[in-house]
């Protein structure tokens, strides 16, 4: 108990001075790089620099926790603590279980901040407020289908719940049978609410003898059910950006439709799995590191271990980003590499601990 505290402590007070460090970093590079095309509203540049720290926050925190770790067995190593710990009996494991356990309840909190839209959603509003002056921007030109029907919004609101210029297009047997017209809509009560529509109705024989094209004017139609604005917003725009309730939501809606899921799976995957492959990377390091100075370049393993932490990050950021564009299956961009890394770690957690 005494070594888990001492060694927790340590870890979470160079979490946080490293984390610290690299947010105000980017933050500060990025402010510098696009500080002429902000606004000039100060309540704007503020909210823009807060979103700017969620997302460098979301990107670099599974780096931190390692490049902590390897601070804090330097120090272990350099305080001669990390040899008095094996003196009174203390095991690799048990020197290994705080990290472990430190890193693992970091990263369960850092999944479930994903549910919160001004964190999982930061780099767009930052980018929105930098190009509109607004965190939340209109979606213009929506086309998809859903339910047989091919539906078109010329302008959506998310943040109002209001589309404008609708037409929804009912199609049957390959053949266009009838357009729904309205100037707006707006959702409520989980579907979207037309007030006044003209129905276009193609008869299904076109030939003189036929009644012609038949317009009727409608009033309180409801469609699209169950599709709220936002996940509309993301779906259909490809972003990838998902808060878990929208992805899970889109995920089960759309999965009922025949439609392509393999954004939604993607963005599922890389909420839920891909942050773990935080503790098996410090598993992995932790069995690498001699007990004394005596026996390793202090500053050519830190090095070594810093350069091999970037280049599994960077390998799994490079695989996420394919896996975005559906150039590979998310279950290869991004939970195999994952699995391997805790195959790796369990196998070396089980060495040590049978040799203990």
């Amino acid at each position: 108990m005494m070594a888990f505290k001492y060694i927790s402590f340590h870890y979470l007070k160079y979490f946080s001075v490293i984390l610290i460090a690299l947010v105000m970093f980017l933050v500060g590079f990025d402010y510098m790089e696009n500080a002429s095309s902000l606004s000039s509203s100060a309540n704007l540049v503020l909210i823009y620099l807060v979103y700017k720290a969620f997302f460098a926050i979301d990107m670099l925190l599974p780096l931190s926790l390692i490049f902590a770790m390897i601070t804090t067995k330097i120090f272990l190593i350099r305080s001669n603590a990390l040899v008095s710990f094996y003196s009174l009996g203390y095991s690799r494991v048990d020197v290994l279980k705080p990290f472990v356990v430190v890193s693992t309840t970091i990263i369960v909190i850092f999944v479930s901040l994903h549910a919160i839209p001004s964190f999982s959603r930061a780099d767009e509003f930052s980018n929105n407020i930098r190009k509109n002056a607004a965190y939340l921007s209109p979606t213009k030109d929506l086309f998809f289908t859903y339910k047989d029907k091919y539906i078109y919004f010329a302008q959506m609101l998310p943040l109002q719940e209001r589309a404008e210029g609708i037409r929804v297009f009912s199609i049957k047997e390959n053949s266009l049978k009838e357009v729904l017209v309205a100037k707006e809509a707006t959702y409520r009560n989980e579907s979207w609410h037309i007030a006044q529509a003209d129905v276009i109705t193609k008869p299904d024989n076109m030939s003189f003898e036929s009644k012609g094209i038949k317009v009727d004017h409608e009033k309180g139609l409801d469609i699209l059910h169950g599709f709220r604005p936002k996940m509309l917003d993301q779906v259909y725009e490809g972003k990838v950006n998902f808060t878990i309730k929208n992805a899970i939501d889109a995920l089960l809606l759309l999965s009922d439709q025949n439609i392509n899921t393999r954004s939604i799976k993607g963005a599922l995957y890389k909420i839920f799995i891909y942050p773990f492959f935080v503790p098996c990377l410090v598993v992995i390091i932790f069995f690498f590191v001699p007990i004394s100075a005596r026996f390793l370049n202090v500053s050519l393993f830190s090095f070594g271990a810093i350069l091999a932490t970037l280049l599994v990050w960077g390998i799994l950021f490079m695989l996420i980003e394919l896996s975005n564009n559906k150039t590979i299956p998310s279950e290869a961009g991004v939970v195999a590499p994952v699995v391997i890394l805790f195959l790796i770690a369990l196998r070396q957690w089980r060495k040590y601990r049978l040799a203990t």
